[in-house]
């Protein structure tokens, strides 16, 4: 069986899984603010719900994005900002590849803060894409298209390459949100790394904690990732259950000190612009996670991500 036709057939096992999810879903939406819409699509039950100011899309019973109603570049989940991250290894970014949509929350804030920055999303589910545009402000532009697609399908057809690969591509499952198998591997990196230009930088959002809650997952995406890159470093969230992996091209390691002192020089030349961005940097480290020494390098032949992140997931 070819690889492309495993992942329609993965897709399919996680439309079931929808189904018999989303009952539970419908029962719970009201403890979760004022249910603005809802649907459900071939692979999430999806709800959009506004309360005290926010708003928030909901895949299943995992929280993807929030946005704040009276300013669309706030309110968001923090790990969002360490998307900006990969500046401080390429400041000379002029394209960016993110996977997975959800509500949008990097996007807009890539396109307000790099405005000559081309963005382009692939996002499987084009009812996402519907939503995000009809709910969460979204906007298609010269710099910024939307590719309804499997991510790594996409990567494989494609012959372009980026400074910056952004993953944050979710579904849902029996143990509640989780990595899609196939854009976790070694054989998936290694396609990433193929279609980065010579600085570029993946960053990979997962979500869980370094120690405790998923810190296997964590563990098994860093090693695995450095297999492929010669340079893993994390930015751990301290206000949502989020660890940001950027894995560079650049085999030189850096440190706290030299992160520091990029951050003060794109702020103070104002390349970045982006508020709180030298704060974020202190989340930086440049060790493996005590997970990763019992932790699993994912392979497309062994990848038990489900088994790894085990219980629900939220951000």
């Amino acid at each position: 069986m070819n690889f492309e036709l495993k992942i329609q057939n993965s897709w399919r096992w996680a439309t079931l899984n929808m189904i018999a999810f989303a009952a539970t879903a419908l029962a719970q939406h009201n403890s979760r603010g004022a249910l603005v819409y809802e649907v459900t699509s071939p692979y999430h039950h999806i709800r959009v719900a506004d309360e005290s100011g926010l708003r928030t899309l909901f895949f299943d019973n995992g929280m993807e994005t929030r946005m704040s109603l009276k300013n669309n570049l706030e309110g968001h989940f923090e790990y969002i900002d360490f998307f900006h991250m990969p500046w401080l290894w390429n400041t000379q970014i002029t394209n960016v590849l993110m996977i997975g949509l959800g509500g949008g929350s990097a996007q807009r804030s890539f396109q307000n803060y790099y405005p000559d920055v081309a963005f382009r999303t692939v996002e499987i589910d084009p009812t996402v894409v519907r939503v995000a545009k009809e709910y969460f402000n979204v906007h298609e532009s010269e710099k910024h298209r939307i590719e309804v697609s499997d991510g790594r399908i996409f990567l494989r057809r494609s012959s372009a390459h980026y400074d910056v690969i952004l993953l944050d591509a979710y579904v849902s499952d029996r143990y509640g949100s989780s990595i899609p198998q196939h854009l976790a591997t070694k054989e998936f990196f290694e396609i990433a790394r193929d279609h980065l230009t010579t600085n570029g930088v993946v960053a990979y959002n997962v979500i869980g904690k370094l120690n405790g809650w998923h810190a296997d997952i964590i563990g098994a995406i860093y090693k695995t990732l450095h297999e492929v890159f010669p340079q893993v470093y994390l930015f751990p969230a301290t206000t949502s259950q989020n660890v940001v992996l950027v894995a560079t091209r650049s085999a030189v390691k850096t440190n706290i000190e030299g992160v520091r002192w990029r951050a003060t020089q794109l702020v103070q030349t104002k390349q970045i612009t982006v508020p709180g961005f030298r704060q974020r940097v202190e989340s930086f480290q440049n060790v493996a996670p005590v997970s990763a020494s019992r932790s699993p390098i994912l392979t497309d032949d062994y990848a038990p991500v489900e088994g790894l992140a085990g219980g629900n997931a939220n951000r």
